[in-house]
């Protein structure tokens, strides 16, 4: 499928979604956003995709809203433009999408990320970037806060000053200090960005897809819970990966001294 704004591949289980405004630097417009949830839908829905690659054409991952797109967003009655509107009815449902997708989603960045594009790269299972790539905070230098999931990923993932001094001085991060904060997988060359991505949903696609989901809904899950209910969900989570054939040709091929044959059920 190839749409306007969204382009949408498959390859021996892997789906890769690819940001298609390379001339906007692949800002975001309303239109790009229900096209990436319906294609974050067609990947869910197909039992063949195992994993999920998404990355931006051209030079840029993609640097947030589009401020001058055609398609503005609502006013109220007041006349003013009404951003609550966007978050609610386009970016939020999307990030939490991605977030219960049963299916690992690795984003590769190329370029800069930025706005609302930096917090749905950081938002996927793991992040790659390119060595010059860089991801920016750019809200606070048009008068906004952080959205697009901001401001609750940043605070849990570098600490409250280190979110703060993004959020509050508007200023690049590179991929490699990403990499230093734990924000991030992985940095290489820019030329290989795409491919060491589909390299390692390579080797999820051919890993145990009960399991994997779990793993998911789990370190997602623990943001949420205290320590009895994580513990309660992974004894939930673990009976289930327990009766999958995964589990037992896993073990039958551990004990042979093989690589795994797992099929996902």
């Amino acid at each position: 499928m190839s749409t306007q704004t969204i382009l949408y591949g498959f390859d021996n289980g892997i789906a890769t979604l690819r940001f298609n405004r390379p001339q906007a630097l692949n800002a975001m417009t309303l239109s790009l956003m229900e096209e990436l949830d319906a294609a974050f839908d067609r990947a869910a829905n197909d039992p063949s995709v195992r994993a999920i690659v998404l990355t931006g054409e051209g030079r840029a991952f993609s640097t947030g809203a589009d401020l001058t797109a055609d398609n503005a967003p609502p006013v109220d009655v007041q006349g003013r433009l009404d951003l609550g509107y966007v978050l609610d009815r386009y970016y939020n449902p999307l990030l939490l999408k991605m977030r219960a997708l049963p299916k690992p989603i690795i984003a590769a960045v190329n370029g800069v990320a930025a706005g609302a594009g930096a917090n749905v790269a950081l938002m996927a299972d793991l992040t790659i970037a390119g060595r010059s790539s860089y991801f920016l905070q750019a809200f606070v230098n048009v008068g906004l806060i952080p959205d697009a999931g901001g401001t609750w990923l940043l605070p849990r993932t570098v600490g409250t000053q280190r979110a703060l001094g993004l959020a509050l001085l508007g200023e690049r991060l590179p991929a490699t200090k990403a990499l230093e904060w734990g924000l991030i997988w992985e940095v290489v060359d820019d030329a290989e960005v795409l491919a060491r991505a589909t390299a390692i949903a390579r080797q999820l696609a051919d890993g145990p897809a009960i399991a994997i989901e779990r793993i998911k809904r789990a370190m997602h899950a623990a943001a949420q819970n205290d320590l009895a209910a994580q513990l309660d969900l992974e004894a939930d989570l673990q009976r289930d990966c327990g009766r999958s054939q995964d589990f037992t040709e896993g073990a039958i091929a551990f004990v042979q001294k093989r690589k795994p044959q797992f099929r996902g059920r």
